[in-house]
This record gives C-alpha cells, structure tokens and sequence, in this order.
C-alpha cells in the first residue's frame, strides 16, 4: 500500500514538474518570440530610414539641402551674436578706461596749471636764487635737493600727462573701431538673417507638396536634426566653457582605432547608398573603447539623437570625435581631460541601433549635423 502511494505521488510530482518545464519553455519561448518581433521592427526601422535618401523625391531631397543651409545659417547668426556680445562688452570696458584716463589726465593738467601759476606768481625768482639763498654749505646743499625733487616731480608729471593723453587717443580709436565692427556685423546678421528667413519660406512650400507618408517621414527627420541641432548647441557651448583645457591639449592630429577588436562593418554610405557619416566597428556589447586622441571629455551621457549612450570628445586640431551605442558604462566625465588610448566606456546596443557595435564619428568645426550629409562629419579613416 505504502508503495502504491508513494507512485501515485512521484507520478503526480512528475506531472506538476513537467507542466511547469513545459509552462517555463513557452514563456521563454514567447518572451524570445516578442523580443525577435522587437528587433525586427527596429532593423525595419533602421532599415527605412538608412534607404530614405535612395527613395526620396527630389522634393524631399530639396527640403533635406535647404535644411543644411538654415542649419548654417542659423550657426553664423549664432556666431554673429557671440561676436556682438564681445564687441559691445568691450566697447563698455572700453569707455570706463577712458572716462578714468580723462579724469586723470583733467586732475594733472589742473595740478600742472597751479604749478605754472605758483611760478608765475613767484616773479623773477630762480632756481639759483633758492639754492643760494641759505645761510651756509649746508642749507645751500638742502636747497639744491629741494630743487632736483621740485624739478624731477614737474618732469615726472609732464610726462604722465603725455601718457595719459596717448592712452586716450588710443581708447578713442579702440571705441570707434569697435562701433564700426558692431554696425559692421549687424548688416551682416541682417542680411543672413534675411536669407534664412527666404530658405524657410522655401523649405515650407516644398513641404506643403509632400505626400502624407513623406510628411511623416519628413517629421521623423527634422526630429532627429532638431535633437543633434540642440546637443551640438550643448556641446558648443562646453566647447567654450573648456576652452583653456582644449588649448592646452597636445596632438598631431591622427587619432588611433578606438577598438582593438572587430571588423568595419559600416563606412561613410550604408550598403543602400544612404549616407551614415561615421564607421561602425562590428563588436560584443562590453567591449572596451579607448579615446582616439587626447581629448576633453564634452559628453558622457544618452542622447536622443540616435547615438544612445554616448561619449563626445574635443582634441586640437578642431577635431571632435563621438563614440555612439555604448552600454552605459562609462569611465569619463564631463569636463576630464583624457589620453590617447585611455579607457572612455564600453560598447553596447543602445539608441538607434540594429546590433552590437561601436558607432564613431569625426566632425570638424562647426560640427553641424545633417541625415542627408553635407555638414561637418568627415570620414574617420582620413585621420588614421
């Protein structure tokens, strides 16, 4: 009897055992099954949007070119402000320096004027008569000091009012220079601002022709330029905020393979003829990626741009590198100064990215970024 029990237990143990194996295996099978899904819709993604410059109208490519020049415009208008903002802050430093010079130089003149007076005032009076007008050798001596020190302090303040009034005229011309600078830049920021706003009303009538499949297609794209538009607008502006340590870096120029494993499987063009703008290298997530060159670390981050998890280094030269995808282990911050071949993060899958590889990217100043190419990506292998 004991026997039969303790069968019947085993088989129902059995029975529970293998429903849960079975339960276990579907799960896993079905969570496996909607990651596939996952992935597949991503690489159909990936895929739509690497071939969208193949299969784009010319219209959609005319918006795509008159997106590169508003793109640049927008960076001279950019740039013109900060030549502004610099003029007229000098021209204000400029005009305390001369309104203190000109007090100055209107106290000496009226101390110089009083000496001139006093002289005047004493007659016939000479410098002899002082000095031999003591009693003794030794009054006449103390005289003669008085005199030298008389003298010497008229010379001395003739000659601080000559300076003076050379340093005026000079702030004089600093000032009108700036000004002309000023007038000179608001014509220009005037004229491009013109200009952009012509290339906008362009880009609004093309768009206005798109079909409501490009319309969306167009709107994906001008998401992507809008999100790398404000990074590069970040960036630009650590750019500045490092500067003495980006001066100080050394360098030549040619930056080393950020991996020390893996295969190209991507340059400047996808397969399709799409532009991509950078290499990937095909390598595991985890994989260790080293600074190309010395460098500032810029970002060290996610981005929404595509590139996922993140590093952005600025070297000599006006060169900065990305380095896209990473696993979100990095080995940098913000504003650290690296070496060649230092350690920066780890490859990864993130972002806009159909497998494991690390995504690197060269750009030169003014690292604009555009889908359709045209902007300031260069081909990484050229600095190798």
């Amino acid at each position: 009897m004991k026997k039969k029990v303790i069968f019947v237990i085993l088989l129902i143990i059995t029975i529970i055992s293998t429903n849960i194996i079975i339960t276990l295996a579907a799960t896993k099978s079905e969570l496996e099954q909607q990651q596939n899904d996952i992935d597949n819709k991503i690489k159909e993604t990936e895929n739509e949007i690497n071939e969208v410059q193949v299969e784009m109208t010319e219209t959609m490519k005319q918006i795509q070119s008159l997106n590169n020049q508003i793109s640049e415009y927008e960076i001279q208008i950019e740039e013109l402000d900060t030549q502004l903002a610099n003029l007229e802050s000098s021209i204000a430093d400029t005009q305390i320096k001369l309104d203190e010079a000109e007090k100055k130089y209107k106290e000496q003149e009226e101390t110089l004027q009083a000496r001139i007076v006093a002289q005047y005032e004493a007659g016939e009076t000479t410098y002899l008569d002082v000095i031999l007008g003591g009693g003794s050798i030794w009054d006449m001596v103390s005289n003669w000091q008085l005199v030298s020190d008389v003298a010497e302090m008229d010379n001395r303040l003739l000659e601080e009012l000559e300076e003076n009034r050379i340093q005026i005229e000079e702030a004089k011309k600093s000032l009108e220079n700036n000004k002309e600078q000023v007038a000179t830049l608001k014509n220009n920021k005037e004229t491009t601002a013109k200009t952009l706003k012509n290339s906008q009303a362009a880009k609004e009538k093309y768009v206005s022709q798109l079909s409501d499949e490009e319309k969306a297609l167009n709107d994906e794209l001008e998401r992507l330029e809008s999100e790398n538009k404000k990074i590069e607008n970040e960036l630009r502006e650590l750019e500045r905020q490092y500067s003495d340590k980006i001066e100080n870096l050394g360098g030549t120029g040619v930056l080393q393979r950020p991996v020390k494993s893996g295969v190209i499987t991507a340059t400047m063009y996808y397969s399709s003829g799409a532009y991509h703008g950078a290499i990937d290298y095909g390598v595991p997530v985890g994989t260790e990626v080293y600074a190309a060159a010395d460098g500032v670390v810029l970002a060290a981050g996610w981005s929404n741009g595509g590139l996922g998890n993140y590093v952005c280094l600025q070297h000599s030269n006006g060169i900065r590198t990305y380095y896209g995808h990473g696993n979100g282990n990095f080995k940098v911050y913000v504003g650290d100064v690296v070496q060649k071949g230092q350690l920066i993060m780890y490859s990864g899958n993130t972002g806009n990215s159909s497998g494991p590889h690390l995504h690197f990217e060269v750009r030169v100043s003014p690292y604009n970024w555009s889908y359709g190419g045209g902007d300031s990506r260069r081909d990484p292998r050229n600095y190798m």
